[in-house]
């Protein structure tokens, strides 16, 4: 049986020859009924596969056969696949259009393989960085129903992340190989354009000619992340459809109010790994002295409460943008003020990571939380604006340290802004809701975060009371301090 499913397998594709020899042993296989036409001198061992399968899965060993030396050029280089029409474009020694089973292949008539091309599969090249720009950025872009080039608006993104990546020192590298090769292959006129794109992203030039958002909001000295504001909308678009029900706040009274405070501050340091027994945590809270011995950490839990047990300071949500980045700041200044090493209240100035988790390049924190302001504001429900905020700051995660913490700070703001109970992420529910937030930012699915979350939330309204003990036993019979897979929260 013909072998099925292999990408470039010469086996399953006989190419036609001007060789005597070759093109007799393929006659007495197509008698034989061991090989079958599929395409002008492309022949095929697979007897069962359709045609158009066939070639796709094959495309560029059978490009490089029948085109040797061609150039996977303009929006294919991008791309490295037909389009979803079947269209496919290579720079060759003449313009034709050919039609193979489920394919349409774009010979353009141009330069061939350069230097500066890679070397590709069975005889192709592909164009460089520099070229492939330079190609989509051609005028008479629309061949027929499908464009050669990709949209303007992929250039710039491309660009304005190569920007991000390489600094200001690798575009430049870039723009001047980009002109040498525009010279070799007669491209100045789109070179002029590669350059006034990258001038306008290092504000040399002017930016009205950018149409790309992250390109224009780096022009302006505002860029942010463009995949991370996408993922913002995935939520948005998951919360606002969603009708979340009221959850009253119950603790009315300022000592249960506090009470509720003292363990929101402690399971919410808990769980980033500043540990405490519960009744030194209490004896810190009680006294405002912190344990001689731990004294960064005592202020954790101390600027922690500080702001949280403040129902005035937990009333403040923001009307814009740069009045949610004041109090996001604000709040870290308070809460890590017994670290100055982490730089209390100021943005990071270097990438952070967790494990396998980058999160937002330093330089697109502002502009990023500005973009992802624009989905907060048009959310109506206090769940959904509490559960959209605390992902955003998790997700850009702003600062050098205490991400987690005041993420939950900023989601428990909007729920007491509204009278609404507030949440309380104890240890054992740690891996639901880590899984919730990772879940989204890997799959772009919010289902698992929304229902975890959801969940939390009613396990915390049951939290009422001014005492300690009490809430303390409770906790206890729901699991809440319990650390391992083996347990999970019941309530």
């Amino acid at each position: 049986m013909a072998k099925r499913n292999i990408i470039h397998n010469i086996l399953e594709i006989v190419i036609g020859t001007s060789d005597k020899s070759t093109s007799a042993q393929n006659l007495a296989l197509l008698k034989e009924g061991k090989l079958r036409k599929i395409a002008p001198r492309v022949y095929t061992s697979n007897m069962d596969d359709a045609p158009e399968d066939i070639i796709r899965r094959n495309v560029f060993y059978i490009l490089g056969q029948l085109y040797p030396h061609a150039v996977i050029s303009h929006r294919s280089a991008f791309e490295l696949k037909p389009t979803a029409e079947g269209d496919i474009f290579l720079t060759y020694k003449y313009t034709k259009k050919i039609s193979l089973p489920g394919i349409k292949v774009h010979l353009l008539q141009g330069p061939m393989g350069t230097d500066h091309d890679m070397p590709f599969i069975e005889n192709l090249y592909i164009s460089s960085s520099e070229r492939r720009m330079l190609e989509n950025l051609q005028k008479g872009r629309t061949r027929g129903s499908v464009s050669k080039c990709l949209p303007r608006t992929y250039i710039e993104e491309n660009l304005e992340k190569m920007l991000v990546v390489n600094g200001e020192t690798g575009i430049n590298n870039f723009r001047d190989k980009a002109k040498e090769i525009a010279k070799q292959l007669e491209m100045t006129e789109e070179f002029e354009v590669l350059n006034s794109i990258i001038g306008a992203l290092l504000s040399t030039k002017p930016s009205g000619i950018l149409s790309s958002n992250s390109a224009l909001a780096r022009a302006k000295g505002v860029p942010f992340d463009q995949e991370r504001v996408k993922l913002f909308g995935t939520l948005f678009e998951a919360l606002n459809k969603e009708p979340f029900p009221n959850m009253d706040e119950q603790n009315i009274s300022t000592s249960s109010f506090r009470n509720f405070a003292f363990f929101e501050s402690y399971f919410s340091n808990y769980i980033e790994g500043t540990e405490f027994e519960i009744e030194d945590a209490y004896h810190i809270i009680e006294t405002g002295q912190p344990m001689p011995a731990r004294n960064a950490d005592s202020h954790d839990v101390l600027g922690t409460f500080q702001i949280v047990a403040s129902r005035r300071e937990m009333r403040r949500t923001p009307n814009t943008a740069e009045e949610m980045i004041e109090i996001l700041q604000d709040r870290h200044r308070i809460m890590m003020a017994a670290r100055p090493d982490r730089n209390p209240g100021i943005f990071k100035m270097q990438n952070n990571h967790a494990g396998d988790s980058h999160f937002v390049d330093c330089t697109l924190v502002r502009g990023t939380l500005i973009k992802g302001f624009d989905f907060y504001r048009a959310l109506n429900s206090p769940f959904a604006k509490a559960l959209f905020i605390l992902f955003m700051i998790s997700e850009v995660h702003p600062f050098n340290d205490g991400n987690g913490r005041i993420s939950r700070i900023m989601m428990n703001a909007e729920l007491v802004h509204a009278d609404q109970s507030k949440i309380i992420i104890p240890t054992v529910f740690r891996e639901d809701y880590l899984n919730g937030l990772r879940r989204l930012t890997r799959r772009g699915d919010p289902s698992v975060i929304i229902k975890a979350i959801s969940r939390v939330r009613q396990f915390s309204a049951n939290i009422i009371g001014d005492n300690f003990e009490e809430t303390r036993r409770y906790l206890e019979e729901t699991n809440a301090f319990k650390d391992g897979d083996e347990y999970i929260l019941r309530f």
